[in-house]
């Protein structure tokens, strides 16, 4: 029998009407702008209007280090809301808008899978809202008015050597991480190195992410720092005048967007900040938004807990003042197998060996989540069909031995119905009430050590080596004022290392750190390791061959 493709699934389903969905929430009409049948973006005064409802229970999902082999947190978050919705609890899901670059790549969109989906699954994975173009217009409308400033006659001093700022696409093009532009004579601008970021990575869309109003997202705007003058003096997009423009951008943008699951549990798909480079949550405006209207609401945060559940505490609920109700932790054995040092032919190979080895790596995220921010925690382990009994056990017992439970989940194959161990053992450890969450770090330590904090407690290196343009960078942003913004760490996802090739849990490494920036409008500061670039490139066989679509308009190929 065949089975079927994620779209052949997705387009099988009759949809309810987005009003209906909006309504099931307590959303009226009035407070919907309808793009077709099947999306709206919610007007986002709701938030103030809905301020006196108490808050829902806040769910985060989370995974292990990725793999080649999958963990599904997208769908495991999707399934989970649909259970949840099954035992009669007013559940919204909030996830993160897919980024073209990954959809036409190699990752793929973030829509979840197989009976486990958000739908319409291709506008969600294609252009939606058009949401991340408004963000990349606003951020190179400031790129635009940076380079006239300096060719009207540069009065704030930039020197067009230290300009940080860089030009986006929502795409991956190596070819365009490092350009000269401003070429072919004094009329076309000034010439200088430049160069492109994925939109999903810039600073824009990690303000929008962060702002819950038009007025602290003009604010946030203002703050961004996009270059130094020659006297070493940081100048902002609020001496260039830009951000009222770029909020008129970016006013819809903020608005976040309702849709539905394939059994029409709302979800609000808001904001797609990647995970090993910026924060990697939906925006601050969606989830507190969704606290206001359900009683449950499920959020995924990118990546393996090193990366997108670290950010999520220490950034996203920092600014918004979140506590998190509990944790789930995806994993599959195919991928503990694979940090264990299997091949992709030996995944559906009972090797309790194997996993064994690989089995580290999850319990490292356990200690984490547990024991350094104090939350409640299950792992969700996601059933493949080559799974044994004898391997499921194994994972069991060496969570238990952690004090932490598991549950099957099997939504892929059956919606909803697959996460009801799941969803019965996070409403369990809600009820168990022993919650105990607080940040890694306190904003008054110093930027190194915050660092060095979030380097040897969460990924268990021996220290951090800075290199001289870093130790540079931490001494000028802290005689600037920027010393007490929290850390967002851009580290590869596939390892706890700043090396992708190191899977499991390495011991004996140092992170290096290669330089420092900050992000003033969306309140961080980026420590830079490794090899991470904020500007991906295609694979040798991108998935964007695969895609295609018939006379009728009917898109084939997406997954």
């Amino acid at each position: 029998m065949k089975v079927k493709s994620d779209i052949e699934i997705a387009q099988s389903v009759i949809m309810d009407p987005i009003e209906k969905v909006a309504r099931s929430i307590g959303i009226e009409k009035k407070d919907l702008e309808l793009y077709g049948n099947y999306k709206a973006k919610i007007n986002f005064n709701i938030l103030n209007e809905k301020k006196d409802n108490e808050d829902g229970k806040l769910i985060l999902v989370t995974a292990i280090n990725p793999t080649p082999a999958g963990e599904g947190k997208p769908t495991t978050t999707v399934g989970l809301g649909d259970a949840l919705k099954i035992l009669g609890k007013k559940t919204i899901i909030t996830l993160r808008e897919p980024s073209l670059g990954p959809v036409f790549g190699v990752k793929g969109g973030a829509a979840g899978g197989g009976y486990a989906q958000v739908v319409p699954m291709e506008d969600i994975n294609l252009h939606f809202t058009g949401d991340i173009h408004a963000i990349g217009a606003a951020n190179n409308l400031l790129a635009a008015i940076i380079d006239n400033h300096i060719f009207r006659g540069n009065a704030l001093n930039i020197d067009p050597g230290r300009i940080t700022w860089k030009r986006c696409i929502d795409m991956n093009d190596r070819q365009l991480r490092f350009i000269v532009d401003g070429l072919n004579g004094k009329t076309n601008g000034i010439p200088r190195e430049d160069g492109f970021e994925i939109t999903v990575a810039s600073e824009v869309m990690a303000i929008l992410c962060l702002s819950q109003s038009i007025d602290e997202l003009k604010e946030k705007l203002k703050n961004i720092v996009i270059g130094y003058t020659w006297d070493d003096k940081p100048v902002t997009a609020g001496q260039l005048h830009a951000e009222g423009a770029m909020a008129a951008l970016l006013k819809d943008a903020l608005k976040p967007n309702l849709v539905q699951t394939l059994e029409h549990t709302p979800a609000f798909i808001h904001g797609g900040p990647f995970a090993n480079i910026a924060h990697g949550s939906n925006s601050l405006m969606a989830t507190k938004m969704a606290l206001k209207l359900a009683d449950y609401v499920i959020t995924e945060a990118g990546f393996g807990a090193d990366l997108g559940a670290e950010k999520f505490f220490d950034i996203k609920c920092r600014a918004g003042n979140l506590k998190p109700s509990a944790i789930v932790i995806v994993t599959t054995i195919r991928a503990l197998k694979n940090h264990g040092g299997s091949t992709r032919n030996e995944w559906d190979v009972e090797n309790l060996n194997t996993l064994e080895r690989g089995i580290p790596n999850l319990l490292k995220h356990i200690e984490n989540v547990t024991g350094l921010f104090g939350l409640p925690t299950v792992v969700a382990i996601n059933k493949f069909p080559g799974d044994t009994d004898a391997e499921i056990e194994l994972v069991r017992k060496k969570c238990s031995e952690y004090g932490v439970s598991t549950a099957l989940s099997e939504v892929w194959e059956k919606g909803g119905k697959g996460g009801m161990e799941l969803a019965g053992e996070v409403l369990r450890i809600i009820d168990n009430g022993k919650n105990n969450f607080r940040f890694l770090y306190e904003d008054e330590m110093p930027i190194r050590e915050k660092i060095e904090t979030i380097s040897q407690k969460v990924y268990g290196a021996d220290g951090v080596e800075f290199s001289q343009q870093a130790i540079k960078e931490m001494e000028k942003l802290t005689s600037h004022g920027f010393g007490k913004l929290p850390v967002c760490m851009a580290k590869t996802q596939y390892s706890l290392t700043d090396d992708p090739k190191k899977t499991g849990k390495p011991v004996g490494f140092k992170i290096n750190i290669r330089n420092i920036k900050v992000s003033a409008g969306a309140g961080f500061i980026v420590a830079l390791t490794g090899d991470i670039m904020t500007m991906p490139g295609l694979p040798a066989v991108p998935a964007a061959e695969k895609i295609d679509v018939d006379s009728t308009g009917k898109i084939s190929g997406l997954f």
